[in-house]
């Protein structure tokens, strides 16, 4: 397994993550990615130490908090060879109190972590949306002083857009408060938009990429294909709507493109969506779920091989999008393009 460096930190994390979204199995959504107990948890943990995965990340907001739990026991006895990434912010319940980015409520959810997971301390503590209710000062301030007691190691964010991610920054930098290292992103190859802004913000401010939903909401798994019905059995029947929106014809563009390399490279369709990930400007490292030792297994093909720049080109042309405004002119202008190049490699559509 490979290792990288969390953006512009010390700490060094491998190339594939596992998410514990599968763990605890509660509620509408989270019950349809899996139901993973705790016994069937460490096998899979067991998996990942054996092949280099260290980091396991996962939320509060995942099954209500029995993500957590479960990964807790999966991890327990050999808390030192891991590392555990968690969120919060989302809403974990209906009082005022329990969402957000207050003080209050980071304090809160970091104590309820600890005592979920069976932990003293997080390695990455993030925060899973953008609160504009609560003062960035008091978000940021309120994250040093649990970095300071130990409670927390590094520090990220998630979903944010440019200008919340870049505030946030500018102000942690102006207070001296420990700076955001990570940025966890929605990215994969039927959804770019991260290039556009997020990505030439990570590489200026030194935010690595840990990228969810890497296999496109499910979408490129090898099971959804033109002209044939959904499988019976796939998730999307029930969480469609809770994800990123994707045109059929794009994603069946996609898909052509890397049927073709499956042929050429004998691999499975998300082992190669996956390697393309790896190989993309600011990912530090790219998260994969599995409900059950198969999946894992199959997602561990990802590693060790490296499409080629002609393969690469393959997707690049199948997967690019006309950017949305203000980004297309760099596009579709040599002036703009000379002064902000596309650090995504998104081919360039001729001159307007």
């Amino acid at each position: 397994m490979e290792y990288r460096r969390l953006g512009a930190s010390g700490l060094k994390v491998p190339a594939l993550s596992f998410g514990a979204g599968t763990f605890g199995g509660q509620g509408p959504l989270f019950g349809a990615w899996g139901n993973t107990d705790a016994r069937e948890a460490r096998r899979l943990v067991d998996i990942c130490l054996d092949a280099g995965i260290t980091m396991f990340d996962t939320a509060d907001v995942y099954s209500g908090g029995a993500s957590e739990e479960v990964l807790g026991e999966a991890i327990k006895g050999r808390r030192d060879r891991v590392i555990v990434s968690t969120k919060t912010s989302l809403p974990m319940g209906d009082g005022p109190g329990d969402a957000g980015s207050s003080r209050s409520r980071l304090i809160t959810a970091c104590e309820d972590a600890l005592r979920r997971l069976g932990t003293d301390y997080l390695d990455l503590f993030q925060l899973h949306a953008f609160d504009a209710g609560t003062p960035i000062e008091e978000v940021l301030s309120t994250l040093d002083d649990l970095v300071r007691a130990g409670k927390v190691r590094y520090l990220g964010i998630s979903n944010f857009s440019g200008w919340q991610a870049m505030k946030s920054l500018s102000i942690a930098e102006r207070y001296g408060h420990p700076r955001y290292v990570a940025h966890q992103v929605y990215y994969s190859l039927i959804g770019r938009d991260y290039e556009w802004e997020l990505m030439p913000l990570g590489l200026d401010q030194g935010l690595g990429a840990l990228v969810w939903s890497p296999l496109g909401w499910g979408r490129l798994t090898g099971k959804v294909r033109r002209d044939q019905p959904l499988p019976a059995n796939s998730r999307l029947h029930h969480t469609a709507d809770y994800g990123p929106p994707v045109d059929d014809q794009h994603l069946y563009r996609v898909v052509d493109a890397l049927d073709e390399i499956a042929q050429e490279t004998g691999k499975k369709i998300p082992q190669i969506a996956i390697n393309w990930l790896l190989q993309r400007p600011t990912v530090s490292s790219v998260i994969i779920g599995a409900r059950n030792e198969e999946q894992l297994r199959q997602n561990l093909g990802a590693v060790g091989w490296a499409l080629t720049p002609d393969q690469l080109a393959k997707l690049n042309a199948a997967s690019s999008k006309v950017a949305t405004y203000p980004y297309f002119p760099y596009q579709r202008q040599e002036g703009f393009a000379r002064l902000n190049p596309p650090v995504g490699d998104v081919p360039a559509l001729p001159a307007a």
